[in-house]
């Protein structure tokens, strides 16, 4: 039984938007923080966005920092990456991932002990 799974990836040209969804098993939504990770052909997996599940602070790597947005969506036990003025450089394969990470660690793969398989976002510039 798949544990994350991603939807809402596809083709949108430069400057566009798309909105990702990862619905999340309920053992796992009710006590994990929830992130996204993108990885490009060629590159390491890097960190997006997360939410700590405590206190729900948001995080963002500096290059979608105002563009995207991250949300828990706790009627549907899922998060949501909302993405706005979509850019070349934003291709890539996102992941949905859960764990339990401090703050000095969220932006790190090895802090997140639950993967999903993968959304493909495509920005046609």
């Amino acid at each position: 039984q798949e544990q994350l799974v991603e939807s809402g990836g596809g083709l949108v040209e430069a400057g566009g938007s798309l909105r990702l969804s990862c619905i999340v098993s309920r053992d796992i939504f009710n006590g994990y923080g929830l992130a996204w990770f993108r990885q490009a052909p060629g590159k390491d997996r890097e960190f997006v966005a997360a939410v700590r599940y405590h206190n729900g602070m948001t995080y963002y790597a500096d290059s979608v920092k105002g563009r995207f947005t991250v949300s828990r969506d706790n009627s549907r036990n899922a998060v949501h990456l909302q993405m706005n003025g979509l850019k070349s450089e934003d291709t890539a394969l996102y992941f949905c991932a859960a764990g339990r990470p401090i703050a000095s660690t969220v932006r790190r793969t090895t802090s997140y002990n639950y993967w999903g398989q993968g959304t493909q976002v495509t920005v046609s510039s």
